[in-house]
């Protein structure tokens, strides 16, 4: 039994390996979305390792009197060719109606284009923890980033 479970994990590990996709140093754009009543964010994109990375996003809302700032942790897996998906965690605070800090999660697929461009679309359900912020909120959002 000791033998199959040590067969299973190498090849386990050889296919995660394989599969791991080379992450861009850096890149910068911005995402679409419609979280806590914050529409766009600027989002920035920082290499970690191989296949991973850290996001932070930024968005300004109300006359730039509210803001929402959420840094994630993101692991990336090739699909096929050029299509990634990606999942992480994270957290952030929020300034909506009084101050709030909330946790994150995401998951998401981008197309790495021949160009410098990264297009994806992701799920980011956020709880609140402390502050303004209640129950659990959902994030559907489009990015459009700019890798060098």
């Amino acid at each position: 039994m000791k033998k199959v479970i040590l067969v299973f994990s190498l090849v386990f590990a050889a296919v995660l390996s394989s599969n791991a996709q080379d992450v861009s140093d850096n890149a910068i754009g911005i995402r679409f979305g419609g979280g806590n009543g914050i529409g766009g964010e600027i989002s920035y994109q920082k290499a970690l390792g191989s296949n991973n990375r850290l996001e932070i996003d930024l968005g300004l809302a109300n006359d730039f009197n509210d803001f929402k700032a959420t840094a994630l942790y993101q692991w990336v897996w090739n699909l096929e060719n050029q299509f990634n998906w990606y999942a992480g965690f994270g957290g952030g605070i929020v300034s909506n109606d009084g101050t709030g800090i909330y946790g994150a999660g995401v998951i998401g697929i981008e197309y790495n284009f021949s160009a410098p461009i990264l297009l994806s679309i992701d799920y980011r359900p956020e709880i609140g923890i402390a502050g303004g912020l209640d129950g659990l909120n959902s994030d559907v959002a489009l990015s459009v980033r700019y890798q060098f």
